[in-house]
């Protein structure tokens, strides 16, 4: 296979979406600094439970292996779909739209809440190469209501997407809660952007009844080649008048632990939003994303009355067909005995309400 300059980096920055490979320059950027803890060494965050993320030599061997089967994805790929969302859920409703990816507004209590939003074209540190939108984001920008605060989980570029924050902060300037160490990515980019940083298990109070609680995850975070898990990735417990919700916007299985702590702590869970894309090949995805079978598991673990899919169909960030996840999760739900309305695979601009 021959590789010209160019198609190594829109390689690279497509693998820097999920691991960190060609922003050299980011390892003359500030990290975090703080005090040692359970899951910080005084240099880098870890998983007590978890696993190392996967090294170079294995990117360059997924990426460039001559084993490769990657599914080629269609150009574009519309959703049927666009939500104008009003502009505010009181008491005890819950709505949630879903944008696209790991994406969400989430609107309740008087309160418009962002998830991972990324309403970017590409998945990258690159305008020109990396993972480009195979669909238009499920809401318009200009359709947004004011948005009081934004959930970013970690700094992967699908996730931590440094563009529409600016966008948000000029428009609403929302408070924006994030792990250990993306605050310092989102100001150095940014000063605009009101980030506040926070450990596992912190809960932030939002008002209105509404808090959210930072909880483990299996995952790794990265921005560049030097800067791997200088900054703490998370998944969320939103606290809100229609019940809790578990959001995870990016995880591993494992054995199951971390889902059935969270049920554990903060159960019952009214809702779980699961990803359940970006898995193949599963020797190298395995301890980082959940296939559509993990997530089903997960479900079970976390014991929520209802999940919503993510983490598909926009992005093509690894080696699946656009409609694998889907057509995957329908299949385990049927051999798990669970009913498919259980765990819904909404589309961009679709609407979930409870």
């Amino acid at each position: 296979m021959s590789i010209t300059r160019r198609r190594l980096l829109g390689l690279l920055a497509g693998t820097a979406a999920l691991i960190g490979v060609p922003a050299f320059w980011v390892s003359r950027m500030k990290t975090y600094d703080g005090p040692v803890s359970d899951h910080f060494d005084g240099l880098r965050f870890y998983d007590p439970d978890g696993v190392p993320p996967k090294s170079l030599g294995e990117v360059l061997r997924w990426q460039f292996g001559g084993d490769r089967k990657r599914d080629s994805w269609p150009d574009w790929l519309p959703s049927l779909h666009a939500d104008t969302p009003p502009p505010r859920v009181d008491g005890n409703k819950l709505r949630l739209s879903f944008v696209g990816h790991a994406s969400w507004l989430i609107q309740t209590a008087g309160l418009n809440i962002l998830v991972d939003p990324v309403w970017s074209m590409r998945a990258s540190p690159f305008s020109f190469a990396g993972p480009k939108r195979h669909n238009d984001p499920g809401i318009a920008f200009d359709a947004l209501p004011h948005i009081d605060a934004v959930l970013v989980s970690h700094g992967h570029y699908d996730h931590l997407d440094v563009a529409t924050l600016s966008r948000l902060a000029a428009r609403f300037s929302p408070r924006v809660i994030t792990p250990l160490g993306n605050d310092i990515t989102m100001r150095d980019a940014d000063a605009a952007i009101k980030a506040e940083a926070f450990d596992w298990n912190d809960r932030v109070e939002l008002g209105g009844g509404v808090a959210v609680t930072l909880v483990p995850t299996r995952h790794w975070s990265a921005r560049g080649l030097f800067d791997r898990n200088r900054a703490l990735w998370a998944s969320f417990v939103l606290e809100t008048p229609a019940g809790k919700l578990y959001i995870v916007c990016d995880s591993g299985y494992g054995d199951g632990k971390h889902f059935r702590r969270v049920a554990e702590a903060h159960g019952p869970l009214r809702l779980a939003i699961l990803p359940i894309g970006a898995y193949e090949p599963r020797w190298f995805m395995r301890d980082q994303h959940m296939n559509p079978s993990d997530a089903v598991r997960a479900l079970a673990d976390c014991g929520a009355q209802q999940a919503l899919a993510h983490h598909h169909g926009t992005f093509q960030l690894t080696d699946e067909d656009i409609d694998a996840p889907v057509i995957a999760l329908g299949a385990a739900l049927d051999e798990a005995e669970v009913p498919r309305e259980k765990f819904a695979a909404l589309k961009p601009g679709q609407v979930f309400e409870v």
